[in-house]
């Protein structure tokens, strides 16, 4: 017989149970599921969906201008010369057209076919506006349109008023002002070459479209930046940035290929459009290892691909090897060009525009509609042949940069193989030097790559055993920017690094195999510490990036300073630190090797009684190496997990990543020089 009422753990479970969130609660309740994260990548979400608003004007024609300014105070003001939204009442929410794409979720101009003039948009489910003005404190739209000038302001998406007509104009156009919530946001800190980065890609995909970037947070005068329709009518004279490209993806190309050496002289671009959907790439071969692609759905970056990449790489797989047959450019031994082959040193940008677009997931960093993938196979195709028949000293060089990459992907895993084997026949595939953990639970597990063996019994000796291993390094390990697999693994370094993780490498790299889930460098806080340290990340960027973006890559902190006031001790991390511990107008003494292991017993002898005739005389020692410290202060100062400071690493734009680590670790000289004599000033010497 069944109950009159389910139980749930203990309580009644009926129809008072269920929440109902009105209007924009859903949002503030639940902002990980509109914007991704309330961390820095969600914060500047808000500052993207704003400013799509206003490049789907000019994508359809209506806007040439857009100017987004960062105001004192955590705002952010973007303003465009488009058509206006609509303030006229909405037929059914019985209010302005504005107040209802602003307040309400899944409303906006994107979902009434051909007669909103929208044939292409970014937006997926109307929800941009409105969620920004969620998760704001402040926000407020003015809208120039039909003559008039609207106005009307919200926080943390409830109206203050009515919208109101407060003024005439001949202008037409949009502008929104928004403060985030300090409530939603951990921290509020908008960076402007994230900013400039981005839209810089935008300004490349929408041709004739101008934009200008203005940073007016150091301006705190009081200023009515509602009264004008762009800011830079102010005549301030602030730091800013401004786009305008003809050349289109073209122009693209060329700037992420700006420090490297193309292997051929034209670029190649098509633009067509087929079953409706609209494709346009452009590409282009460099002498390098690594491959670039940049794709793109109605100008939304998806950087976790989606359909229109996988036809692209389908197609171009099928075009080359097609090529390299019908003219016995390869031995039949060699059988064909995989995927991998093909992609080596390719820089590729792909745009696809479709009327009614399919994204996984609201942060559409992944096209999921299928109409795409055949779109690009066939018009990429087609293009792609006819500019190998019509260039062949292109076409050359292109074969013949795959087919190296074929030699070199079998003696890679020939190499990697013999490696693997060798590891396993060497007692479970470990390397004699590391000093392993007892525990076999990756979750609770560290590896500790230490520079040198001084270092190394250090940490050994002083680490916890059952959960933490050390694996030292002798010398500075092999620059993998521009080296192939066998090469690499060729390093017994390298290698012994490799075999340690347990995750193998290549094509049958497999993460979950991973036996640390912290894999902590812990490098001198010197020059060749810094170079190491550069070293291995190049290593895990290139090699292990799954690895890096799981979060499983740490740096370690250690203290710069140990400082003795008497029998208290006190570790710094900074300049600034110590300062602060030591005090004005102390009677300091610096120390060299204090406490060194390999110091004599004469000289600690001599420092513990200078310490006893002057007590209060603070005695510092300047750390320069792990290996000056004993096991028990590497423990507590570093590898305690109680006590310890590490950074974690990750990816905030991997083609950010990819340039710099292209100019620092490249061959090129000219590029890295100029990046170190930009960058110069923001450098810690120690001298």
């Amino acid at each position: 017989m069944a109950k009159e009422k389910e139980v749930k753990n203990g309580h009644h479970y009926d129809a008072s149970d269920i929440s109902v969130l009105e209007g924009l609660d859903p949002v503030r309740r639940r902002p990980g599921m509109y914007i991704g994260t309330t961390g820095p990548e969600g914060l500047h979400h808000l500052i993207w969906e704003i400013f799509d608003n206003s490049r789907d004007e000019a994508m359809g024609g209506f806007c040439d201008d857009i100017e987004v300014v960062l105001l004192p105070g955590n705002r952010i003001r973007v303003a465009d010369n488009g058509r206006g939204i609509p303030v006229d009442i909405h037929k059914k929410t019985k209010v302005s057209a504005l107040e209802t794409v602003m307040t309400t979720l899944h409303a906006g101009g994107k979902f009434g076919g051909e007669n909103s003039g929208y044939k292409v948009s970014g937006g997926l489910h109307g929800v941009g506006a409105s969620v920004v003005n969620a998760l704001s404190v402040f926000c407020r739209a003015v809208v120039y349109k039909d003559g008039g000038i609207y106005f009307q302001e919200y926080s943390q998406g409830k109206k203050k008023g009515a919208v109101k007509k407060v003024g005439s104009t001949k202008m037409h156009g949009t502008v929104i002002t928004f403060e985030p919530d300090i409530e939603i946001f951990k921290e509020i800190k908008f960076d402007f070459n994230t900013i400039v980065s981005h839209i810089r890609q935008q300004a490349y995909l929408v041709r004739g479209l101008k934009i200008l970037i203005i940073d007016a947070r150091g301006y705190e005068g009081k200023i009515d930046d509602g009264s004008v329709f762009y800011f830079r009518e102010l005549g301030l004279e602030l730091p800013s940035t401004s786009f305008y490209f003809e050349g289109g993806l073209i122009s693209l190309i060329k700037y992420y290929n700006k420090f490297q050496k193309p292997i051929h002289n034209h670029i190649f671009y098509i633009q067509k459009e087929l079953d409706n959907v609209a494709v346009e790439v452009s590409l282009q071969y460099v002498d390098d290892i690594v491959d670039r692609i940049i794709p793109f759905a109605n100008n939304i970056y998806t950087g976790e691909g989606g359909t229109h990449v996988t036809g692209f790489k389908t197609s171009l797989t099928r075009t080359l090897n097609t090529y390299c047959k019908k003219n016995e450019m390869m031995k039949d031994s060699e059988g064909g060009f995989t995927g991998d082959d093909v992609l080596e040193g390719l820089t590729a940008v792909i745009s696809v525009k479709l009327p009614e677009i399919q994204f996984e997931g609201q942060t559409k960093a992944k096209l999921g509609s299928v109409e795409a993938q055949s779109a690009v196979n066939t018009v990429f195709g087609e293009a792609f042949a006819s500019f190998l028949e019509e260039n062949p000293d292109d076409a050359k060089s292109i074969i013949n940069k795959s087919i190296l990459a074929l030699k070199a992907r079998k003696a890679a895993k020939a190499a990697k193989d013999s490696v693997l084997r060798k590891g396993a026949l060497e007692g479970m595939t470990l390397p004699g030097k590391l000093a392993d953990c007892q525990s076999k639970s990756a979750e609770e597990s560290e590896l500790f790559i230490v520079e040198g063996d001084s270092a190394g019994g250090s940490a050994k000796q002083g680490r916890d055993r059952r959960t933490q291993a050390i694996l030292p390094l002798r010398g500075k390990i092999l620059n993998v920017e521009r080296a192939r697999i066998d090469k690499m693994l060729a390093s017994k370094e390298v290698k012994s690094l490799v075999i340690a993780m347990g995750t193998s490498i290549g094509d049958t790299f497999d993460i979950s195999k991973m036996r640390y889930h912290k894999m902590i460098i812990a490098t001198d806080a010197d020059v060749d510490g810094a170079h190491i340290r550069t070293l291995l990340l190049t290593l895990f960027y290139r090699y292990f990036r799954p690895v890096v973006e799981a979060g499983y890559i740490y740096i370690a902190q250690p203290p710069l300073y140990k400082i003795k006031k008497g029998k208290e001790i006190s570790y710094a991390y900074s300049d600034e630190e110590r300062n602060k511990i030591v005090g004005k107008g102390a009677d300091v003494s610096e120390i060299e090797n204090l406490d060194d292991q390999t110091a004599t017993a004469e000289t600690e002898a001599d420092a513990e009684e200078e310490i006893k005739k002057r007590p209060n005389k603070i005695h510092i020692q300047r750390y320069k190496g792990l290996g000056e410290m004993n096991p028990e202060e590497l423990w507590e100062t570093t590898m305690d997990p109680e006590h310890r400071i590490l950074k974690k690493v990750d990816i905030g734009d991997a083609e950010e990543a990819n340039k710099v680590f292209d100019i620092l670790m490249g061959s090129e000289v000219p590029p890295r020089k100029s990046f170190i004599q930009s960058n110069a000033k923001l450098a810690n010497i120690d001298i």
